[in-house]
């Protein structure tokens, strides 16, 4: 029987760039989700989502997996970016551009 938490680490390895959020990227149900995921697109990569709001145990259990309390949560490579605020400033300084197409080319 597979646990939550290794549905959660598969995601996690399985997708170079995966984001857990509220909704979906054409239909984000939360703004920190919507402003996190219009950054994403911005930079012209391909990314995998889980809606939080579809799978009440990932939004139960991976706060506590990541050691991050809130949604939307960003992760690349294996490693969490961070939240809204975090994946905002990554893409005003141009990081987040930098990042995702170096994770997609891995």
């Amino acid at each position: 029987m597979s646990s939550t938490i290794d549905t959660i680490k598969d995601q996690i390895a399985s997708h170079p760039i995966l984001i857990y959020m509220k909704g979906a990227p054409n239909a984000p149900q939360c703004g920190f989700s919507a402003r996190a995921v219009q950054a994403l697109m911005s930079c012209g990569q391909k990314f995998a989502y889980v809606d939080i709001l579809q799978n009440p145990d990932i939004r139960a259990e991976l706060p506590k997996y990541a050691n991050w309390p809130t949604f939307p949560q960003l992760w690349v490579k294996g490693e969490l970016v961070g939240g809204s605020d975090i994946i905002l400033e990554l893409a005003e300084s141009g990081e987040l551009q930098t990042m995702l197409e170096a994770a997609a080319q891995d």
